[in-house]
């Protein structure tokens, strides 16, 4: 006889969004001169390198003074550029809140803001790097239109979506490995969802790196006989709401999962249905605290951003009275 295993499924290619924003940025740009970059001493970390060496002339650097870096875009903006202020997502957003506000949203200048290495991607850094924030804060903005793409291909998609969009736009782009997950063919447009697995027990709506962990407590959930609908979410601002009042009618409640403080999609999700549609919800993300040091893996599952813990949540919904 000869012995013989069982065929193993080799995992997902993991790929880094930095990768495909600047390619799509880069290819955006050789058939339209108005295509620029402004970063704040960021070229490495946003992976900026073949758009500076194919446009050194179209690539402006600041430095240090991400205030200066939103005006700047602004100000390219109401010149007739097209501007993609690129940083770290928690520098860009906390450092100049006030310019994405007034320079951005309330004048509504064409400017894409690009969050780099969002959520708790830089780990060990601690919480002055981790930018678990932005979400609550930018969803509050009117008139700023906030994505999160799911995987690679969606994000070279979102950044080609908002080269055109004619108003401010931030886009979360991800430095953590994600697999696709988009179906062929898919195309992303704002505001809506995407369903990714359907189910009629219960839903699981995920934004940006928690998609991919939302499938795994999908196959989790199955092995356990539940049925779970996996959407993602990967516009906050402007919500699906129609996905979310079908998710609310068909299953028994929502879990939000998010790479970001709960208030974010979470809270999204829980002030568009609370005068709507009124459901059981269970918000998976950081809770009211300042995430500790560790490295991004220890982090999501500190926090429950995993298979199980969103599986977990899930069976809270469903043996809730």
């Amino acid at each position: 006889m000869t012995a013989t295993t069982a065929p193993t499924t080799a995992p997902a290619p993991l790929h880094d969004c930095r990768d495909a924003w600047v390619a799509a940025l880069v290819d955006l740009a050789e058939h339209d001169d108005r295509i620029v970059a402004v970063v704040n001493d960021s070229v490495g970390s946003s992976k900026l390198g073949p758009f500076q060496e194919r446009f050194p002339e179209r690539l402006v650097n600041v430095g240090i003074a991400e205030q200066d870096m939103v005006g700047v875009g602004a100000g390219l903006a109401n010149g007739g550029k097209v501007p993609f202020v690129s940083a770290a997502a928690c520098f860009l957003t906390a450092r100049a809140m006030e310019q994405i506000k007034v320079d951005a949203a309330y004048s509504q200048h064409h400017l894409v803001l690009v969050g780099q290495s969002p959520g708790m991607a830089y780990g060990e850094l601690g919480p002055t790097h981790h930018s678990i924030e932005d979400l609550a804060w930018l969803r509050t903005i009117p008139g700023l239109t906030v994505v999160v793409p799911t995987d690679a291909t969606e994000t070279a998609q979102v950044v080609r979506w908002a080269a055109g969009a004619g108003r401010p736009v931030f886009i979360r782009v991800s430095r953590m490995g994600v697999p696709d997950v988009m179906p062929e063919g898919y195309e992303f447009v704002p505001g809506r969802a995407v369903q990714l697995r359907a189910g009629t027990d219960v839903t699981i709506v995920a934004t940006g790196t928690a998609v991919t962990r939302a499938l795994a407590a999908a196959e989790l959930l199955e092995a356990r006989g539940v049925d779970a609908r996996v959407l993602a979410m990967p516009t906050i601002k402007p919500l699906d709401g129609e996905a979310l009042l079908a998710a609310a009618e068909e299953t028994a409640g929502i879990v939000t999962v998010e790479e970001a403080l709960t208030s974010g999609l979470g809270g999204a999700v829980a002030e568009y249905l609370s005068t709507r549609r009124p459901t059981l919800l269970r918000l998976v993300g950081v809770p009211d605290t300042f995430a500790p040091t560790g490295s991004v893996e220890w982090l999501m599952e500190h926090f429950g951003i995993s298979a199980e813990g969103i599986a977990g949540a899930a069976g809270e919904i469903l043996s809730a009275p």
